[in-house]
Parts: C-alpha cells; structure tokens; sequence
C-alpha cells in the first residue's frame, strides 16, 4: 500500500488573496539561472535587502547554502540536480503561499528542470532570469576557487567545464552582469515585478 494514501492534504481558512494584502505585495519566485560566478547571489541579496527595506517580507533560496541543509544529501548527478531543483521549487512555493518574495540563485543548468520549477510555482509566479555572463568571464573571477578545481579535475560534472549549461530558451529576462552594472540589473528586473 502506498503511504500516499493514508496522507491527506489539509487546507486553509485563509485566502490567497488575504495573504497578499497583508504582505502588500504579489508573491512570486525570480529564479536566477546561470553558471557559477554569473552574479545570481549577488543579484538575489541585493534583492532581498531592497524588498526588506521596502517593508515587504522577502527571502533568498541560495543553491549553496541550501546544500548545507535541505539538500544536504544530494550530489551533482543528474537525477540528484533535478530532486535538488523539485526542493527548491517546492520551498519557494510555499513561501510565495505565504506572502513571502523568494529569489532563487541556483545553477540549475537543465532546461527540463527549470520547467518543472515553472511547473511547481505556476506560470504567473515564475520570473527566470537568465545570467548570460559569459564563461570566460565567469571563469576568470572564479570567486570560490571552483573552475580552478574543474579545470584541475578536482570536481566532476561541473557546469560550464565538464557538464553543460542549457541556454533557457525564452526568460523573461537576460543579463549580462559583465556588461551591466549591479544597479542596472537590479532596475530591470524590478520592472518586471508587481508591487502594491
């Protein structure tokens, strides 16, 4: 027998519209996509502080720091980045259900994955943003030491050297934070984003 079937989903007394009003805000996931060193971090906490200083409740989902948690457990494989990226999704979900503006800096290299976040959030809550900053310069920033490593053979299956990345085929954005300052960026992708 399968425990899903003992498992029964509970709803709530509050609307969904009850929550945004309270938040002032349309809660949504800007999933920030790129090679390692594109600038999604930098991006995602310049972000949250703006929104947090703005009086809305916001939060970053960062792929690193989230391996040192939730995803703990998981490596690099394919099939372990595509349960890495469902967790994700499936966080920032429930978060965006709370009221709560979640940007995600992740790497998710798949386009098949990050359709399945789409998926998991719902169109009108999904904002990708594809950090198109090239490999080279990515690669000569290098602020955590890792292409170094990748190129060393130190780290299998890295995107960009050893695994590939999957250019997303229509976000709502691109940016190449190498020709565009933090500044720059930062405005376009607020244009994009519904505030009360």
């Amino acid at each position: 027998m399968d425990v899903k079937d003992d498992v029964v989903w509970h709803s709530t007394r509050v609307t969904q519209t009850e929550r945004d009003q309270l938040c002032l805000q349309e809660p949504m996931t800007i999933w920030l996509t790129g090679l390692s060193g594109a600038g999604k971090s930098t991006l995602a906490f310049a972000l949250e502080k703006i929104f947090v200083e703005s009086g809305r409740s916001a939060f970053v989902l960062d792929g690193d720091n989230l391996r040192h948690g939730l995803c703990k457990d998981l490596g690099f494989s394919t099939e372990d980045r595509s349960e890495n990226i469902r967790r994700i999704a499936e966080v920032a979900r429930l978060m965006n259900e709370a009221g709560v503006m979640v940007m995600v800096a992740c790497i998710s290299p798949c386009s098949e994955q990050r359709e399945q976040a789409r998926s998991i959030l719902g169109e009108e809550r999904f904002l990708e943003v594809y950090l198109s900053t090239p490999l080279s310069v990515c690669e000569s920033l290098d602020p955590k030491g890792l292409y170094r490593k990748a190129r060393a053979g130190l780290i299998p299956d890295f995107t960009g050297v050893s695994a590939p990345y999957e250019v997303p085929v229509a976000p709502a954005l691109i940016l190449d934070a190498s020709e565009k300052t933090v500044a720059e960026c930062l405005g376009e992708i607020l244009s994009k984003v519904a505030v009360k």
